[in-house]
C-alpha cells in the first residue's frame, strides 16, 4: 500500500457535481430474503461520504441494520442528459434524537419547509462510505 492509497474511493468531480446540485437519489437495500428494495431519498455530500435521514422501523432502515451494503443511484435534475452515477458502499447508522439533521435536509431540498409531523418517530442518520463508484462514459 502506497501513501496515495485511500480507504475508499474519492467521489470525482462529476459525482460531486451531481450530488451538490439539484438531483434525484434512489437507495437500494436488500430485504431479508435478498429481494431488492428501493426508496427515493434526500441526500447530502460530506466530503467523500453521503448522509441521509430515515426513521427506525422503516423497511430500508431494518434492511440496512441487517445488511449495511447498499447502492445509491444519483441523477442530476432536470433530466437533460445521462448525468448519473451509482455509488456502492457500506452504511453506518446513528441516532438523531432531535431530528435536527432531518430539518437540515429539508432546508437543502425543500426550500426550508418544515417537515411534516412524525409522532413517535425515531430519526436515524445514515452515513454511506463509498467503496465503488460508477459513472457512465458517453
Amino acid at each position: 500500500m502506497g501513501m496515495t492509497d485511500l480507504q475508499h474511493q474519492i467521489l470525482n468531480a462529476t459525482v460531486r457535481g451531481i450530488l451538490d446540485g439539484p438531483h434525484l437519489s434512489v437507495l437500494a437495500t436488500a430485504d431479508a430474503d435478498g429481494k431488492p428494495q428501493t426508496s427515493v431519498i434526500f441526500v447530502k455530500r460530506e466530503g467523500d461520504e453521503i448522509v441521509f435521514s430515515t426513521i427506525k422501523g422503516r423497511r430500508k432502515t431494518i434492511n440496512m441494520s441487517r445488511n449495511p451494503r447498499v447502492n445509491l443511484l444519483v441523477h442530476s435534475l432536470p433530466v437533460t442528459g445521462p448525468d448519473f452515477a451509482t455509488i456502492s458502499g457500506v452504511v453506518e447508522l446513528s441516532d438523531d434524537p432531535g431530528g435536527a439533521f432531518h430539518q437540515e435536509m429539508y432546508d437543502i431540498h425543500m426550500g426550508g419547509a418544515t417537515p411534516p409531523p412524525e409522532p413517535g418517530a425515531e430519526r436515524v442518520i445514515v452515513r454511506l462510505v463509498p467503496e465503488r463508484v460508477y459513472v457512465p462514459a458517453f
